[in-house]
């Protein structure tokens, strides 16, 4: 039992935490901050990949049982995101198992964690974009549409490599081709459609990489440990905290940590990462400006609609 107390428990207890938190906040996948962290601290991308896996199988299993009570997936569509899904994610720890020694396995993964980030980044925005656009025509009492399997086949079968050899793509990137795919379908049907799904999805790509890899309890438990209370207090949190700014936040430190996993001189990330961060409020701005909204929104309303447009909206 000592032995899982080393010197990295306490960063990894923090680390697990403070994710957790922006879970709850944004309600943004796990594995697309917890996996390049775990990188940055030291462990081998493998490693940090297999032990994430887990660790998400177990908090996305309580997730998706408060939707499923409040009859909010959408099951057929949840079945073909499965089954496209289940069998490239269980398969990804054999890709990278088959790809060479250890060392271009390691290699391989962080360029291919990189650019996970970075496709992630950009589908978080346009995710971001795409609510901001719908604004409260969202309407949760919608009836359903109609699937269309193969291209929801296709959705899963994309987002089960990716999650199967990454860890990266569960929640954001699959949320984001649906809502391409059924933009009718109501926000707290998507969310919970894809939470459904995720739990298989990840508990495939968990086994294969536990089969693979193994688990190394000293980095699973203070992961289990600390996400769960972190999540808690962000859904919490959720309620005063302005997402948007937080989501923001979230793509900007999503498109810098792929740049680093990708090689990029630490100068260049720097400046990139000034950039967005000076940039990215005049550009939100003025997207929210083409919609008919002030550039800042002064109130936490769900879309970033203030209480006006939200009234008029309505009428």
């Amino acid at each position: 039992m000592t032995e899982l107390f080393t010197g990295d428990f306490l960063p990894l207890l923090l680390v697990s935490s403070l994710i957790g938190v922006v879970i709850g906040l944004t309600g943004m996948g796990g594995g697309a901050l917890m996996t390049p962290a775990l990188v940055f601290l030291g462990i081998p991308p493998s490693t940090a990949v297999a032990n994430d896996l887990v660790a998400a199988a177990v908090n996305k299993s309580v997730g998706a049982t408060v939707h499923a009570k409040h009859g909010s997936p959408h099951f057929k569509l949840a079945k073909w995101l499965i089954i496209g899904s289940v069998p490239t994610a269980f398969a990804g720890a054999f890709i990278i198992d088959n790809l060479g020694d250890f060392d271009v396995q390691q290699t391989f993964l962080k360029t291919a964690i990189g650019c996970t980030l970075l496709i992630t980044a950009t589908t978080y925005f346009l995710r971001m974009y795409l609510e901001l656009a719908r604004g409260i025509l969202d309407d949760p009492n919608a009836p359903d549409p109609e699937v269309r399997p193969i291209p929801t086949l296709l959705i899963g079968t994309l987002g089960g490599l990716l999650v199967g050899i990454t860890s990266v793509g569960s929640g954001t990137l699959i949320m984001v081709l649906l809502l391409l795919l059924y933009p009718a379908l109501s926000a707290v049907k998507l969310v919970g459609t894809d939470l459904v799904q995720a739990i298989p999805l990840v508990v495939s790509a968990a086994i294969g990489h536990v089969i693979v890899n193994g688990v190394d309890w000293s980095i699973l438990v203070p992961l289990l440990i600390g996400g769960a209370p972190g999540t808690f207090l962000g859904a919490r949190l959720a309620a005063v905290v302005p997402q948007s700014i937080v989501r923001r936040g979230i793509v900007i430190v999503l498109t810098v940590s792929s740049l680093a996993m990708l090689g990029v001189p630490s100068l260049w990330v720097g400046f990139s990462g000034a950039a967005l961060l000076i940039l990215g409020p005049v550009v939100w701005g003025l997207l929210r400006m083409h919609h008919g909204l002030p550039a800042f929104e002064n109130e936490h309303l769900p879309g970033g609609r203030p209480k006006a447009a939200r009234g008029r909206d309505s009428e």
